[in-house]
């Protein structure tokens, strides 16, 4: 049921909320302001990587609500949002605000599909955390729902909206490097190793890989659990709610237009992290090479023989490579985040696709999905996958 924060709850919540300072709020300038409310769930996902406060400093935008099942978590984000109406149910919210934005936080994937219908059927567009869906199955059904009702869906690719990615883009285009050959990513490789750490950081290799080098044509992988190959049977439940995920060291392949080949590879070590979260692109004339993060500093190696340890050679920043932080003072993650609602205004505004759009979002799930597929086939796969099932199954058979 909805419920109005009361003046003196809502000091007490904004008393630790805004201690560093209270959200930016730029003037509205003249012409139509969105109305825009946030969903989380402070016990199951939170809020995700700032999806709470993706709103803050574009003028255009009003935040009316927040919803949360948790009481103490609801209250602090009222607070910490500056907004007088709070619900435990984000159906009642979305009946009674009428929103025209919704931002969808939690990181879990459970009940993402109920969740966006809710939205769609109330006439408003979502931003929402990664990775999409549980299966190609549910993203399927998601954008389908999201056709029906002509709403646009924007996925948290944090990196994709960097002003230096887009820079790098250019002058790849522009031969940079030579001929681009391959493309090489790694996950964190932390204690989520594996198949955990292909679903969450995985998301982020799989869409950068395409923002370069376009559709993946097909999938070879490999998926091993203490060094013996994986079955379904082997799938387990992540640490949080993802859905079913296998192994403990991946090594996948795949082929892009023009000869490009990408590949993904995340391995259990004996270290707690390898922190080597990164992309690399190499060139017929050098090497690119920077860490998968909302401001990323990119670094290029201008060698054909990829080799740093010549004394004529060094890496070096790209040139010319512009700030990643938003004119508004926000930067890494904060900053990403309001390019992509500004984005998702602008896709909304002229009915057609962001770029995080839903559909880039189901592109990167397919990827991940298809290394389950083409290992348990032991054979190179096709994509688009016609299976749209998950591969490893459900966690409950």
């Amino acid at each position: 049921m909805g419920e109005q924060v009361s003046r003196r709850s809502f000091i007490k919540a904004a008393g630790s909320s805004l201690a560093a300072g209270p959200l930016l709020i730029a003037q509205a300038p003249p012409g139509k302001i969105y109305r825009a409310c946030v969903i989380g769930n402070s016990k199951r996902g939170g809020y995700g990587h700032g999806l709470d406060v993706t709103f803050q400093n574009i003028p255009n935008i009003r935040v009316t609500a927040v919803a949360d099942p948790d009481e103490k978590g609801r209250l602090a984000m009222a607070a910490k949002l500056g907004v007088q109406n709070a619900y435990a149910d984000y159906r009642e919210m979305l009946q009674k605000e009428k929103p025209d934005l919704v931002s969808h936080g939690p990181r879990w994937v459970e009940n993402r599909l109920e969740m966006m219908t809710a939205v769609a059927q109330a006439g408003a567009h979502l931003y929402m955390e990664k990775p999409m869906a549980e299966s190609l199955e549910e993203a399927d059904a998601m954008l389908a729902v999201a056709e029906k009702h002509n709403i646009k869906i924007a996925l948290a690719h944090q990196v994709r909206p960097a002003p230096a990615a887009a820079h790098l883009k250019k002058l790849l285009a522009e031969g940079l490097i030579g001929d681009v050959l391959e493309i090489r990513t790694r996950g964190k490789e932390d204690a989520r190793a594996g198949g955990e750490d292909l679903m969450v950081l995985g998301t982020h290799c799989m869409y950068m890989m395409r923002f370069i080098a376009g559709d993946a044509q097909w999938c070879f992988a490999r998926v091993t659990q203490n060094g013996k190959d994986i079955t379904a049977d082997d799938r387990r439940a992540a640490t949080e709610p993802l859905g079913p995920v296998a192994g403990d060291t991946i090594h996948a392949t795949f082929a892009f237009a023009n000869g490009v080949q990408g590949h993904f590879a995340s391995q259990k070590n004996k270290e707690k992290g390898g922190g080597r979260f990164a992309m690399t692109i190499f060139g017929t004339k050098g090497v690119v090479t920077f860490p998968l993060s909302a401001d990323p500093p990119i670094q290029y190696l201008a060698d054909p023989q990829w080799y740093p340890g010549k004394p004529d050679t060094s890496w070096q920043p790209i040139p010319g490579a512009p700030s990643n932080s938003d004119p508004s003072g926000l930067k890494g993650g904060e900053a990403s985040n309001k390019r992509i609602v500004e984005d998702l205004l602008k896709a909304v505004e002229s009915n057609g696709q962001s770029m995080v759009s839903g559909y880039e979002g189901r592109a990167a799930l397919e990827m991940i999905l298809s290394i389950y597929a083409s290992h348990l086939a032991g054979a190179r796969l096709a994509l688009p996958l016609k299976d749209r099932k998950h591969p490893l199954g459900t966690l409950s058979k």
